[in-house]
């Protein structure tokens, strides 16, 4: 929270007890105090909708090229971004989209199958790493073999993530890279007969006429499955968290299945899965009062811009009616996230099949959900009790 007397020209702290203890709260109170703040960890951190708006929109100012490794395409500005969006976008068209549902709807429904009746879950890793892990091994068209080494990676990660140790978290990126490169070195093994799914193609892929290299791969495919694995946990957690705090949406839900995909999308923007994004200026910019240099960290804290009062209102009321545009739950520019219509579908999909196979979703008195450690979101637990 911002103090009175910042120390060393901090103006807030993102990794103070009270901040992490309730992200969302420190950053409404944020946006209000000191829209554009300072800090060692994020520097210049950017909670206002229209500012983040402005930063991930002007990408001739706001460069993506902000971090010291390199990620194809996130870290990448036009007109190389655009390239590989040319490439990795039709992945995520609405015909492949077609031609996965069937299959993520028959694992969804045999999650929740799988689930105790009438009784207690931990909602995290008894239904949205398991949904997060079998949805993307089966997209990306990988064994079943690798559900468990990949879910020790996300015990590790969270487990890293946790402790805050920068040589433990290098570690677990490793391990996971090195996952990846096992994967395209049996794939490669397997010559002619190798699989023709979404992994196979992205290996056949060329970009400025050449093969494009097992460093990109990796990349792709580290962004793919990360994001898949983490953001989209934490999205179902959140989700399944609210319906259950929110019995009468529940009911509605349930007898109106075709609003689901837009009341996740609220949900969403009231605690997003995704909390930040960085960028960094190409030249002096005035952004919230303050002059930021070209080189310096800009940290677009998603998380704030979607409860932005100026917007959106009371950020807490569930409404349905909002304009969607409004919404950067997905970011929004050259940089909106290409895999927008894969997360829809498979978050729907959940939803739908939680809803149809439970008759209430409940907290548990006694057992609060415990908030997901920066930079992740959500929840680390979240125990509910379900009624069939």
């Amino acid at each position: 929270m911002p103090s009175e007397t910042p120390h060393h020209g901090q103006d807030w702290d993102p990794r103070a007890p009270d901040v992490l203890a309730d992200p969302i709260t420190a950053y409404d109170r944020m946006r209000h105090q000191c829209p554009v703040a300072y800090s060692d960890y994020l520097h210049h951190s950017v909670f206002r909708h229209a500012d983040v708006l402005r930063v991930v929109t002007d990408h001739q100012r706001f460069s993506s090229q902000a971090s010291s490794h390199v990620s194809v395409p996130n870290s990448m500005d036009p007109p190389e971004h655009d390239a590989w969006r040319a490439v990795i976008d039709p992945y995520f068209s609405a015909a492949r989209m077609a031609e996965f549902e069937p299959e993520c709807r028959r694992i969804c429904h045999g999650i929740v199958r799988a689930l105790p009746r009438n009784g207690m879950i931990e909602a995290m890793f008894d239904l949205a790493h398991p949904f997060a892990l079998r949805t993307q091994c089966a997209f990306m068209g990988w064994s079943e073999a690798l559900h468990e080494p990949l879910l020790e990676w996300i015990y590790h990660k969270n487990a890293a993530t946790l402790s805050g140790d920068r040589g433990q978290i290098a570690a677990v990126a490793i391990e996971f890279d090195d996952t990846i490169r096992g994967i395209l070195q049996r794939r490669r093994a397997l010559g002619d007969s190798a699989p023709d799914d979404v992994t196979g193609r992205l290996m056949r892929e060329t970009i400025h006429g050449r093969p494009i290299t097992e460093e990109e791969i990796v990349s792709i495919l580290r962004n793919w499955t990360v994001g898949e694995l983490g953001t989209m946990a934490s999205s179902v957690g959140i989700i399944a968290h609210y319906l259950a705090a929110h019995p009468e949406l529940q009911d509605h839900l349930r007898q109106n299945p075709a609003l689901i995909r837009a009341a996740n999308d609220e949900i969403l923007r009231i605690h997003a899965p995704l909390i930040a994004n960085r960028r960094t200026p190409t030249c002096p910019v005035q952004l919230g009062g303050k002059t930021i240099q070209p080189g310096e960290r800009v940290t677009v804290i998603w998380a704030s811009a979607n409860r932005d009062e100026a917007v959106f209102g009371d950020p807490d009321e569930f409404r349905l009616d909002r304009d969607p545009t409004l919404n950067l739950l997905y970011g929004a520019g050259v940089h909106a996230c290409p895999g927008a219509p894969l997360a829809r579908l498979e978050i729907e999909i959940m939803v739908q099949a939680l809803l149809a196979g439970t008759q209430a979703l409940e907290q548990v008195p006694g057992h609060p959900a415990l908030p997901a450690i920066y930079p992740a979101s959500g929840y680390r637990q979240a125990p509910l009790r379900l009624r069939h």
